[in-house]
């Protein structure tokens, strides 16, 4: 039997009370370049420094609908934007002194979606003030994130860093007909990375479903040479074989 090792008597007087709260790495692309929504913490601890967005679970709530209402009440997006986020559980963290307040458990979650709106605070939370940071910027020791979400944040990075290496996500960042030029600069941009032009083309075309090519269709680039073929994307979800990044030895 898990528990006290007991079969019997379980007082929850016995363990000292600690607190749930979320957090959340959501990333969108703009002007090509990876950012992350922030907030600025109006309340202590950390008052007036960055942090990500999230806040402490009620009592008869999940933590996915935990992370919704903290979103809405503290960055002002639509409840339609909210509603239509795909967020994945990214992990918890639990050091004990992670918030000077008491004991916190967080679950955090990340995301990665196209074309969303400047945020700005709900009025609601501990936020007075939402925007989009550049996520080199975020990253950066200097920038000082609150409590423990700069580690948050690498963890997140990560995370949406391997969401393109199996699935299709990259093409939902370009424009409905694409140059595989456009499509390489999305991976770019998040992986943070230069990743060689034919070994990307010869491995995009060679994965089955991944795009689709405009018949006729072309456009012409800033480089020399013939116009570039367009594609739109193919009807596959996942990437067989996945395309990894550059660190893990492939796609060079």
């Amino acid at each position: 039997m898990s528990g006290t090792g007991q079969g019997h008597g379980y007082d929850p007087h016995a363990f000292e009370p600690f607190a749930v709260t979320v957090d959340l790495a959501v990333f969108t692309v703009r002007d090509g370049i990876l950012h992350v929504l922030l907030i600025r913490r109006g309340q202590e601890p950390y008052a007036g420094a960055w942090a990500l967005p999230g806040g402490f679970l009620l009592p008869r709530e999940s933590a996915e609908a935990a992370a919704r209402r903290e979103l809405a009440e503290e960055t002002g997006l639509s409840a339609d934007v909210i509603a239509a986020l795909h967020l994945d559980q990214l992990r918890t963290y639990s050091e004990p002194d992670r918030d000077p307040r008491m004991r916190v458990v967080s679950v955090a979650f990340t995301a990665l979606v196209p074309d969303l709106p400047e945020p700005a605070a709900g009025g609601g939370g501990d936020a007075d003030r939402a925007r989009w940071a550049a996520v080199g910027e975020a990253c950066d020791p200097a920038f000082q994130l609150a409590f423990d979400h700069a580690k948050i944040l690498a963890d997140a990075r990560s995370r949406v860093g391997a969401k393109l290496e199996y699935s299709c996500l990259a093409t939902a960042f370009c424009p409905p007909e694409f140059t595989l030029g456009e499509l390489q600069a999305v991976y770019e941009t998040v992986w943070d990375t230069a990743l060689d032009r034919p070994n990307f083309r010869r491995k995009v075309l060679a994965t089955p479903g991944f795009v689709q090519a405009v018949p006729g269709a072309a456009r012409l680039t800033g480089g020399r040479g013939k116009p570039a073929a367009l594609y739109r994307p193919g009807p596959a979800t996942t990437l067989h074989p996945p395309l990894l990044r550059p660190s893990e030895g492939h796609v060079r």
